[in-house]
């Protein structure tokens, strides 16, 4: 019998995955990570994973299911690998996604080699997505409800990841998952979807910078596209690529944060049209099918989570560098976010955004 360990939130899709892959018959061991960093635990919320609330609900759910379940303390690796990531990102004018870093480094690392550890042969988390095996490589698909879709998050996995990991929710819609939850008896079956950014509990990441790194927020100034200054920020942290409301500036015509220079510690502003991109440089590459990627292929990117892929042409230009035109320019393609790479349901891979041109 297989054992795997399961990745529990606390929330519908961990619960009923765990579920699913005891009915299959697995050994299933429940596993929820404590990561939240001090300063941010006295606002435990019940909607955001791994908080105090999340670890009680998925003590229930094991219980339920009698299964055994273990709380493994990774704070220190989460405030490294990812806060402190997502903090230097912004005091970088770069726009960070705080969840694909958690997937490569927290849960299918630090949390698989706790599961490991246990004797464990695979972890398992309710990402809506799929493995398949073919070729001798181990391949990542979107899931079968496009609305939950989360092949955009997981990208960044390595076959030595994706051949230990299951996805036990690939095949369901979240409606079925939230019926199959009422139907085991699970009081969380209602429970609100997790917020994005787990560590920030009220979503507001400009305060949650301001009040635990105030070192990064410093006033510059806010200049047109001609290199006029026009007013003053109070820290390029609080600024994002298109963004128009909040600038606390008129110009005479509508204006959007175009560009931000970390070096000049300015935000600089310009029309509508100037937001837009024909394409893009990643580094930090990923390619899921093939050891590396040789020549041209048309793939369709997809430059943020809440975006839909786009048909593009990806060409590796260096050992660890991919350029990207889109057939269609593309608005405010943000540095520090990921693009990812799409052949119909298959994921191709992909990069973090350096600069867009």
């Amino acid at each position: 019998m297989k054992k795997v360990m399961i990745a529990m939130s606390g929330g519908v899709d961990s619960s009923v995955a765990a579920a699913l892959l005891k009915e299959k018959g697995y050994e299933v061991i429940g596993g929820t990570m404590h990561i939240f960093p001090d300063y941010e635990e006295a606002t435990d919320r019940e909607d955001h994973c791994c908080s105090y609330s999340a670890i009680r609900d998925a003590k229930r759910v094991a219980q339920k299911l009698e299964i055994p379940h273990f709380v493994f303390n990774l704070k220190d690796e989460f405030q490294e690998k990812v806060i402190d990531y997502f903090v230097y990102e912004y005091s970088k004018a770069r726009t960070p996604n705080p969840c694909v870093m958690c997937n490569k480094k927290i849960k299918f690392d630090a949390l698989l080699r706790k599961a490991r550890e246990i004797g464990c042969d695979y972890i398992a988390t309710g990402h809506y997505s799929k493995i398949e095996k073919n070729n001798g490589r181990y391949l990542l698909k979107k899931g079968r409800d496009e609305s939950k879709d989360q092949s955009y998050m997981l990208y960044v996995l390595n076959q030595e990841q994706l051949s230990r990991a299951l996805f036990p929710l690939g095949d369901f819609t979240k409606q079925e998952i939230r019926q199959k939850a009422k139907e085991l008896g699970f009081e969380i079956h209602n429970k609100a979807e997790s917020q994005e950014i787990c560590f920030v509990p009220d979503d507001d990441y400009v305060r949650f910078l301001d009040n635990n790194y105030p070192e990064i927020s410093k006033p510059g100034p806010i200049l047109d596209s001609e290199g006029n200054k026009v007013g003053t920020h109070n820290g390029i942290s609080n600024y994002t690529i298109g963004q128009r409301r909040g600038l606390g500036v008129a110009l005479g015509y509508p204006a959007y944060v175009v560009k931000l220079d970390p070096d000049n510690n300015a935000v600089i502003l310009g029309e509508d049209e100037e937001v837009f991109s024909k394409g893009l440089f990643a580094e930090d590459i990923n390619i899921i099918p093939f050891s590396s990627l040789d020549g041209k292929i048309e793939v369709a990117a997809q430059i943020r989570y809440n975006s839909y892929p786009v048909p593009a042409i990806i060409e590796k230009i260096g050992e660890d560098k991919i350029k990207v035109e889109f057939k269609d320019s593309q608005r405010a393609v943000t540095p520090g976010q990921s693009v990812v790479f799409y052949l119909d349901d298959l994921v191709f891979g992909g990069g973090i955004i350096k600069e867009s041109f």
